[in-house]
């Protein structure tokens, strides 16, 4: 994870090397999904463990039944109003496809969901990276974020 560099919500490069030995949860998030209620979720696992090196990056993706048409701009403010999330939400990515982020290349290539597919299916799916950098699991979008509270837990030893 940490050779990666991503684009911060404002365009400017955010290299990921400043997470070392910090447990990450990467998911793709949408404004206008079912799944969207999950930013409380998200918000209040990154409260709980922010303070042990915890975090989570949000990458928005309008690959899903174009569910976030927004500006990162707008998506910034629709996050921060709706849900009141204070962990970062990035650059709108593409996820899959010819110009799949290279991060997230890289997370569908270490941990391949059901069957063995690389592809996301959907928003909201999640990754979690262990303080090695290294992914220790794929989740599912419909996998809850307080589902997820054990294995961040043993991810923060």
């Amino acid at each position: 994870m940490y050779s990666f560099k991503v684009k911060a919500a404002d365009g400017s490069e955010m290299p990921l090397d400043s997470y070392q030995g910090k447990p990450v949860l990467v998911v793709n998030v949408a404004s206008k999904c079912g799944y969207t209620p999950q930013y409380q979720g998200l918000e209040e696992l990154y409260e709980k463990f922010k303070d042990q090196g915890f975090t989570i990056l949000g990458f928005p993706c309008n690959q899903f039944g174009a569910q976030e048409p927004g500006t990162n701009s707008e998506i910034q403010q629709f996050c921060s109003l709706n849900y009141g999330v204070t962990f970062p939400v990035l650059n709108k990515v593409d996820v899959n496809g010819s110009n799949t982020d290279p991060f997230y290349k890289w997370l569908k290539e270490s941990a391949p969901g059901f069957l063995g597919t690389e592809m996301i299916k959907w928003n909201f799916t999640k990754f979690l990276i262990g303080k090695d950098g290294k992914v220790i699991k794929r989740y599912a979008p419909q996998v809850e974020p307080k589902e997820i509270l054990e294995d961040i837990q043993k991810a923060l030893g």
